[in-house]
């Protein structure tokens, strides 16, 4: 079957074109999020002994996660107390993703998740994998510019780094800029966890 193409990536040798996003990066995030003891083992092997017990608190406290389907086209969403994300999750090797100029496709979906998440007071975080990294966390998330949310959403989004947009419009990925999942799991149990749990190894 031929693949959706959805945006270019750019690495150090310049531009290619590669399907949006991936099904088995898709299941990684989602095994995670939803604090599957397994994957979280195996995810905090390149993690400092500090992040592992991030994850080991996000094991008692996981969120529930499920596949989205519909015309936005988010990837998941995940919940738990006092928060609900829609999430985009893309995959490249390179440091950074474009979204196509050429069909326009990606940034007319950037649109329509930050219009959809307006309207509701969400946020949407595009998570973007970096493949073959092994040294540290390989996630780095984003969030696109859009109305301020309210509540503990709103220390979150100032927290978040913004999805950048290239001279013509267009949204950029860029690794190296991006909130690594750890931190931001951190923050979040941070926020919703009681203090007694927070301070548990």
């Amino acid at each position: 079957m031929r693949p959706d193409w959805g945006f270019y990536i750019r690495g150090w040798e310049g531009s290619t074109t590669v399907p949006r996003g991936s099904a088995s990066y898709e299941r990684e995030l989602r095994s995670l999020l939803a604090g599957d003891a397994d994957a979280l083992k195996s995810y905090g092997k390149t993690l400092t002994p500090a992040d592992r017990t991030v994850l080991a608190k996000l094991e008692r406290a996981p969120f529930l996660v499920v596949r989205a389907a519909g015309s936005l086209g988010f990837d998941l969403v995940a919940l738990r107390s006092e928060f609900a994300f829609p999430i985009e999750v893309k995959a490249s090797h390179g440091e950074t993703i474009l979204f196509s100029a050429a069909s326009g496709r990606a940034s007319q979906q950037l649109e329509a998740h930050r219009r959809a998440v307006d309207r509701v007071g969400l946020l949407v975080i595009y998570a973007f994998r970096r493949v073959g990294w092994r040294d540290g966390d390989p996630w780095r998330l984003f969030v696109p510019d859009s109305t301020v949310p309210l509540g503990r959403l709103k220390y979150l989004y100032h927290h978040i780094p913004r999805i950048e947009r290239t001279r013509d419009g267009n949204g950029a990925l860029r690794w190296e800029k991006g909130q690594s999942l750890v931190q931001f799991l951190r923050t979040v149990l941070e926020l919703t966890s009681p203090p007694t749990d927070l301070g548990a190894e």
